[in-house]
């Protein structure tokens, strides 16, 4: 677990530092651990018969609350040839259930299931590829968008968004990712009560209306992100080049054949599977007693019945035994990551490498941003971060943007330089305690909301099986030492552990192909 960083495991972006300002603001952090009292005895811990479990945190000032329900699904939990589906069924939930999201569900039911059919039958015909019949196809095709126009007659677009809206909600999302997918509101203090009626409902009867139409919707998205994406495109190639057993290989979005034919049949039964009281966390943080919260979600979520879950990914990466490469090319600048394989929390090196991607590269003081960007100007910016989940062994990433007109290949090498002054000798104390201090400032900064704290208390629950690693995450920073440091450079920042994935120009790719003297 990576406390102080903010993730989202379907882009690549570098999370840089909130602020340099680390020496004054120590003090200040030294004042807010005294001040307040320890999480330990303000967090209320629950727990329904069919497994649910909850966690509350009353915050007077402002009679709003936020909620979190994170359930232990996503990319990592997907099999070969049905990749994508935890994030279809994301999208798929917001179309309401049999209360919500129809104007008449008698009426909308027989057409919903004329509308499945056609769209199973023509699934099937296309399955068969180039044996597959064209006019048929063609012939399938309009009659179920024909039927779907029909069944819209009823449909009631975006209703739970609307009502949320309606009664002050904001910030209503959810986010798939290779460990959880996550559904998040912030509302006042008063609507807690509809908010378990509309959570509850959206479990307990939920139904996946114009999957066919919203399937080419997230067939868009991939376009979009990452297939019309340069960064998204290196991305997706660097972890599918350095996995080559583990799940955590394959991108959350799914690939493009999965995604187009997926079955609504295969989806349902995704949803029964996972999206059970036993695989969930409910966080609510906000100016709400505690056992106000655990009766309400009682009452909405504890008839729920529960499932089997399947058992989870028992698949461990091999060791890498050299250096892998792979080359993108695309009509873009160049980019460059380079990563490595690491250990997940609790394992000790883990909090030990975020201490070291502190130094070397978080911030405009780090190592790497201060040789590159600012003296050497090599870069336009660089950063690391951990990908693409923390569930598992995972991966530290450095991503940068060369400078014009310097090369992929000039920042590699002085990265690697940068690498090696990192295995040579220890950092000084100073230089580590004002890592440390700004690691502890940005971890107090990111918990001074409602939803920061909603956020982080039901990540560490549904990752580790305990929100307390949340604290005991901060006192492991604090005990690293500059050997310790020196100890987890040698052994994970070395060639045979990485994997350097570069973005190359196709107009340069194709110029450097060309047989000498061809135009």
């Amino acid at each position: 677990m990576n406390g102080h960083k903010g993730k989202t495991g379907l882009s690549p972006a570098i999370f840089l530092a909130l602020g340099i300002f680390i020496l004054t603001l120590a003090p200040v952090a030294a004042r807010a651990r005294s001040a307040a009292p320890p999480l330990e005895e303000r967090v209320k811990e629950y727990k329904l018969d069919n497994g649910v479990r909850i966690l509350v945190l009353r915050r007077s000032g402002s009679p709003t609350f936020a909620a979190y329900v994170r359930y232990l699904v996503g990319g990592v939990d997907e099999v070969t040839g049905q990749t994508g589906v935890a994030h279809i069924l994301e999208h798929m939930r917001f179309k309401g259930s049999e209360k919500i999201g129809t104007s008449d569900w008698s009426k909308e039911k027989p057409l919903m299931e004329i509308v499945d059919d056609l769209g199973a039958r023509l699934d099937a015909e296309r399955r068969k590829g180039k044996l597959a019949d064209a006019a048929k196809v063609k012939e399938l095709r309009e009659k179920l968008f024909k039927e779907l126009d029909e069944e819209r007659k009823y449909v009631r677009e975006d209703e739970i968004s609307e009502i949320y809206q309606r009664f002050g909600g904001s910030g209503f999302n959810a986010f798939t990712a290779k460990d959880t997918t996550t559904y998040v509101i912030k509302l006042p203090a008063n609507k807690f009560e509809l908010w378990a009626w509309l959570e509850s409902d959206r479990m307990r009867s939920p139904v996946l209306r114009e999957y066919y139409s919203e399937r080419d919707v997230i067939m868009e998205e991939r376009r979009r992100s990452v297939d019309s994406s340069p960064e998204g495109t290196l991305y997706e190639r660097m972890l599918a080049t350095a996995f080559i057993a583990h799940p955590y290989g394959i991108p959350v979005i799914g690939w493009e054949s999965d995604i187009s034919y997926m079955t609504l049949d295969y989806v349902r039964r995704f949803l029964r599977t996972y999206y059970s009281p036993n695989n969930m966390v409910v966080c609510v943080v906000g100016d709400l007693e505690p056992d106000y919260v655990y009766k309400t979600v009682k009452d909405y979520f504890g008839d729920i019945p529960t499932q089997v879950i399947p058992p989870r990914v028992a698949t461990v990466e091999p060791p890498q035994d050299g250096e892998r490469r792979v080359e993108v090319e695309f009509d873009a600048n160049p980019q460059l990551m380079i990563a490595f394989h690491k250990p997940a929390y609790p394992d000790r090196d883990s909090v030990v490498m975020d201490v070291l991607n502190s130094v070397l590269a978080e911030g405009r003081t780090s190592r790497l941003h201060k040789s590159l960007v600012l003296e050497k100007r090599l870069a336009v910016d660089i950063g690391g971060f951990d990908a693409p989940g923390e569930r598992y062994d995972h991966l530290y990433v450095l991503q940068a943007t060369p400078r014009q007109p310097h090369s992929a290949r000039e920042v590699e090498e002085a990265v690697e330089a940068e690498l090696e002054k990192m295995k040579e000798s220890p950092v000084s104390k100073a230089e580590l305690g004002k890592v440390v201090n700004g690691m502890e400032m940005d971890y107090l900064k990111r918990l001074q909301s409602n939803s920061g704290l909603a956020h982080y208390l039901s990540d560490y629950e549904i990752l580790t099986g305990d929100w307390r690693n949340m604290t005991r995450y901060m006192d492991e920073v604090r005990k690293v030492t500059p050997e310790d440091v020196l100890g987890a450079a040698k052994k994970y920042l070395v060639k045979s552990n990485r994997t350097v994935a570069t973005l190359v120009p196709r107009a340069k790719a194709k110029a450097e192909a060309a047989p000498e003297g061809a135009k």
